[in-house]
């Protein structure tokens, strides 16, 4: 069954709200068992979609799907939000417990996510430490046991749990092929717990300066692919997480099998990302023939003590970089979110004991890179002194220093507790890494390419 969104008096004159339009043309087609609802040229303004089994949005070229920027249309739902299940505001695009799902098309699906920021920052700005409005009140009456998880950065003591453009929650068989999402509140793209996703030939754009507008945010998923896309976005481009803290490690669900390939990222804070919720283990991630633009960090890996899991098995490969702050950032003292209080043990340089929340790293290859202007560092590596990174390997890689434009070699990643240097090579922190056939050019008169540290074991030939 095919209906378009005319038929259901759904007008694209960028001023009549088509919330009650969609809302039946969705309803038709769930009583048919399923179907595509086509939306034509035009700009169509609206409240928050929720999809189900066996449906396709498709939008024509020059179709735009604007959502109303209105938090009082984006109630409470249960959802998993900077790592932690929990109740947020409704994604703006939202299927749970659903399979068979495809968005596509030439269109547009804009977030509107001006006013968004605007609130964050302004919350921001005066110091907001806990709920005030109504819609803050309520989800922190239903996260009343939650408020001190551990957070990302993005406010959850405020309970301004902003909601993100597209999640799909528990999901299964997914895909977005061919359509541009712009101006997310939150992260844009967020499958969690789910398998069988396929994202292809799409167009991720915020501003540099819109906070955590992540691009794609896979989430303690299976079997993803992400092919031909393009992300330039104002936080990491595209992360992979698996749940934080003790409540990721009980929810157990790992993020395996991820194929990424074939895609330009630009100005986000990093390209690919690892992290830095990682309870749940990340293995088996392929990265290869990607382009990086001025990305803050090429290639990231993150956590910190607290956040639990193992990352393993990583491959990347034939990734081209130009104009990033750092090619490599493994980073395992991640400060942002960080509890204030707890800092002098999260970011301590002495051993603290192992136990289930101790985060460990290993078996992660990078071949083929080719980074140049590189504007802070060659690379950053550093480990826990009580779980030291295992088995991380460069080869045939050539990384090329900016002569003009530099910053400070502090800016190579967002740490804290760890020494800052002047020292542009490579810095190895608790490692065991092999090195070969690795060039660094354009450092410093004094500089080194591989700078060992403490507990840094590296092979170098």
């Amino acid at each position: 069954m095919t209906v378009t969104i005319g038929e259901f008096g759904g007008r694209g004159d960028g001023h009549t709200d088509n919330s009650k339009a969609f809302d039946a043309a969705f309803s038709s087609l769930k009583r048919a068992g399923g179907g595509t609802l086509k939306v034509n040229r035009g700009v169509y303004l609206t409240g928050p979609i929720e999809l189900f089994n066996n449906i396709t949005l498709e939008l024509a070229q020059g179709a735009v799907l604007q959502f109303l920027p209105d938090v009082r249309r984006y109630p409470p739902v249960l959802t998993r939000w900077e790592g932690i299940v929990c109740f947020g505001m409704h994604p703006l695009i939202f299927a749970k417990d659903a399979r068979n799902i495809v968005l596509k098309g030439g269109g547009t699906i804009d977030g509107d996510g001006a006013p968004w920021w605007a609130s964050i920052r302004h919350k921001k700005s005066v110091h907001q430490s806990g709920p005030v409005e109504p819609i803050e009140i309520a989800l922190a009456e239903y996260n009343k046991d939650l408020v001190d998880q551990p957070s990302g950065g993005g406010g959850r003591e405020m309970q301004f749990l902003r909601p993100p453009l597209v999640q799909f929650f528990q999901c299964s068989n997914i895909s977005i092929e061919g359509l541009t999402f712009r101006n997310s509140p939150f992260w844009t793209i967020h499958p969690v717990f789910s398998d069988h996703v396929i994202i292809r030939d799409v167009f991720i754009q915020n501003p540099p300066d819109a906070p955590n507008t992540d691009g794609i945010d896979i989430d303690s998923c299976t079997d993803v692919s992400v092919e031909h896309t393009t992300v330039d976005v104002g936080d990491d481009c595209i992360a992979i997480k698996a749940g934080a803290g003790d409540r990721g490690l009980r929810e157990g669900k790992p993020s395996k099998g991820v194929n990424i390939r074939n895609c330009l990222f630009k100005q986000g804070h990093g390209g690919v990302v690892i992290g830095s919720e990682t309870a749940g283990g990340i293995s088996e991630v392929s990265v290869e023939d990607c382009r990086f633009e001025g990305t803050d960090r090429g290639v990231r890996i993150k956590t910190r003590r607290g956040r639990g899991g193992t990352v393993a098995h990583l491959r990347f490969s034939n990734l081209t970089m130009e104009s990033v702050l750092c090619p490599v950032a493994i980073n395992m003292y991640y400060r942002c979110g960080a509890n204030p209080d707890g800092k002098a043990e999260l970011f301590s340089l002495a051993p603290r004991p192992v136990n289930a929340l101790t985060p460990h790293f290993r078996n992660i290859e990078i071949s083929g890179l080719e980074a140049q202007h590189c504007r802070a560092s060659a690379g950053f590596i550093a480990g826990l002194p009580e779980a030291p990174i295992e088995c991380f390997t460069m080869e045939r890689c050539r990384i090329g220093m900016a002569r003009h434009d530099r910053v400070s070699a502090s800016e190579s990643e967002m740490f804290e507790g760890i020494p800052e240097t002047g020292s542009r090579g490579i810095r190895i922190r608790h490692a065991t890494c092999r090195f070969h056939d690795v060039t660094v050019t354009g450092l410093d008169a004094g500089d080194e390419p591989f700078m060992l540290e403490e507990g840094a074991k590296a092979d170098t030939t």
